[in-house]
């Protein structure tokens, strides 16, 4: 299956969090039951809570069966993407096909919206790592910091947290992420540090704007911040780090690497280095392909963190 034909998987990829891996979409673009201000791939165009088959089962699985067959590393499946992956309602069954397929570790990056729902609950057991985001220590910063879907309520959202960890055997990695002046003040590190200890993940990831956000507003707190309030959270924590560099440098047709680097700006904005380090590629590889592809008015360019974000420009 050519790179092209690949419409719901995309990678493998130099993950902050999870080494190389291999992204699967299960919902289309910015469907999804929140519309965070930070969100690096800009405002939800679908807010929603209602699940169901938002695109096609079997066609997500030959894709990953294709993917598995091909000779890159990869350390995880990662089910996230363009909106909140629990919104499909045949998650679980592709969680399970997964496993049919390979014993490679599946990780699933999740806003935790939905898991008050025990169908939720259900779909997620068979997976061996969940990274649900808690961004907020009360009902006022939650709405305005992940304006959620008008059905959804902090409390329940807070109380499925728990009951979901109280059910999940395996790892949960909860990612609490931090915009200037809105949930940074030391009130709300406590709040969500309280909120933290009575949910009991594994671990803490602290995490800031570091890609173009949906808002102008929404800015990053410094790392030395983040290092003062780490030992706020009585669990392991950690600061979201950059990328390492991908060590495999590998050689491709200039029609496939096109392909690659435009399935990868579908999803997330990029830099140079993004790019090079996500795709293994090097630098001055990625700089031709680039601009390239910026005369094909292809993507769009925005500045942002003092870096250039290259961006695929949808229709």
């Amino acid at each position: 299956m050519p790179s092209s034909d690949y419409q719901y998987t995309y990678g493998p990829v130099s993950s902050r969090r999870l080494g190389s891996s291999l992204g699967i979409d299960l919902v289309p673009f910015k469907t999804c039951s929140y519309d965070c201000i930070y969100c690096q791939l800009g405002r939800t165009t679908n807010k929603t809570i209602q699940r169901k088959k938002y695109i096609p089962t079997i066609k997500v699985m030959e894709e990953i069966e294709k993917r598995l067959s091909g000779n890159s590393p990869i350390d995880y499946i990662t089910l996230a993407g363009s909106g909140e992956p629990t919104l499909h309602s045949h998650i679980g069954q592709i969680i399970q096909g997964i496993k049919n397929l390979t014993s490679i570790p599946i990780a699933v990056i999740t806003n935790g919206s939905l898991l008050s729902e025990t169908e939720v609950q259900d779909d997620l057991m068979k997976a061996d790592l969940i990274i649900p985001s808690l961004d907020a220590g009360s009902e006022n910063i939650f709405q305005k910091i992940n304006r959620p879907h008008g059905d959804l309520n902090f409390n329940s959202m807070v109380d499925g947290l728990r009951r979901f960890r109280n059910r999940f055997d395996k790892s949960i990695w909860l990612e609490v992420f931090l915009v200037s002046k809105l949930n940074d003040s030391v009130l709300e590190i406590e709040n969500i540090a309280d909120l933290v200890k009575s949910i009991n993940p594994d671990k803490v990831q602290l995490n800031t704007v570091a890609r173009p956000p949906a808002e102008e507003y929404a800015r990053p707190i410094s790392t030395e911040y983040l290092k003062t309030i780490k030992n706020k959270f009585r669990v392991e924590t950690e600061i979201i780090n950059k990328p390492a560099s991908n060590k495999s440098l590998s050689a491709s047709n200039n029609a496939t690497r096109k392909n690659e680097i435009l399935t990868l700006l579908e999803r997330r904005p990029c830099t140079v280095n993004d790019v090079a380090d996500g795709l293994g590629m090097r630098v001055n590889e990625v700089v031709k392909q680039l601009d390239q592809l910026s005369k094909r008015e292809l993507m769009t360019i925005r500045f942002g963190d003092s870096r250039l974000f290259y961006r695929k420009k949808r229709a």
